[in-house]
């Protein structure tokens, strides 16, 4: 019996869909710290004679945009909260005002999805009866402990992972050789990028190839471009 009431506690065990606000902040910051820095790095190499100018520039990169992430994740997933909020506010109203009608519209929800009209107003009934307004928010809303939004949870992964991300390029800055820094550059970047895909694959439970295969020809064409706008402008930064 015990077991049973384990197995069921731990039903989402072998599912992946509960890590996916934070493994989307994660991932988008990793992704973004990597490629942003990396790209910017390669861009003042391709236009600079030594590397005090090329580190600054990695540096400051890797600095705001992992601040930038950070603020704009916050600012985008509480914008969503507050219309979560708002819209849950708007359903409690409607149960008070017309519970009738409320019932109604959560039946034929249930209708849609498969039950028998008969059924689906039996189960609307005790639903609302143990908890109504649980009920709309899960059922009409569409709003659940999974998808619901968590503005601290998605900032903090999105900023730590950028300055992950954006930290791996910067090493490459200050180590390897200038004479080939571009090159030295984009190799590791595309090193790192396949392996934070293959990561962010295994733990999301989807395609692993798939997402080295996106992953890596996002990242050639972001560095790939700006490279060229370094070697086009080839100012000397130094």
């Amino acid at each position: 019996m015990k077991e049973k009431t384990e197995e069921k506690d731990n039903y989402l065990d072998n599912h992946y869909i509960h890590r996916s606000n934070w493994l989307r902040a994660a991932v988008l910051g990793a992704n973004d710290g990597i490629l942003s820095t990396a790209s910017l790095a390669i861009g003042v190499a391709a236009a600079s004679a030594t590397r005090e100018p090329i580190i600054l520039a990695t540096l400051a990169g890797l600095v705001a945009g992992a601040l930038s992430m950070a603020a704009g994740e916050y600012v985008s997933v509480s914008s969503q909260t507050d219309v979560e909020k708002a819209d849950i506010e708007r359903e409690q109203q409607e149960l008070n005002d017309m519970p009738d009608i409320e019932l109604q519209r959560l039946a034929e929800i249930f209708e849609k999805r498969g039950l028998k009209k008969t059924t689906s107003l039996i189960v609307a009934k005790e639903l609302t009866e143990h908890d109504a307004l649980g009920a709309h928010i899960r059922d009409e809303l569409g709003i659940n402990e999974i998808s619901q939004a968590k503005p601290i949870q998605a900032a903090l992964a999105s900023g730590a992972s950028f300055t992950i991300g954006g930290l791996l390029p910067f090493l490459v800055t200050l180590f390897l050789p200038l004479n080939s820094m571009e090159y030295s550059i984009y190799g590791f970047a595309l090193f790192f990028l396949i392996i934070l895909g293959a990561l962010a694959a295994k733990t999301g439970g989807s395609s692993i190839a798939k997402a080295i295969v996106r992953i890596t020809f996002w990242g050639t064409v972001a560095m790939g471009l700006t490279a060229l706008v370094g070697y086009l402008f080839n100012v000397n930064v130094s």
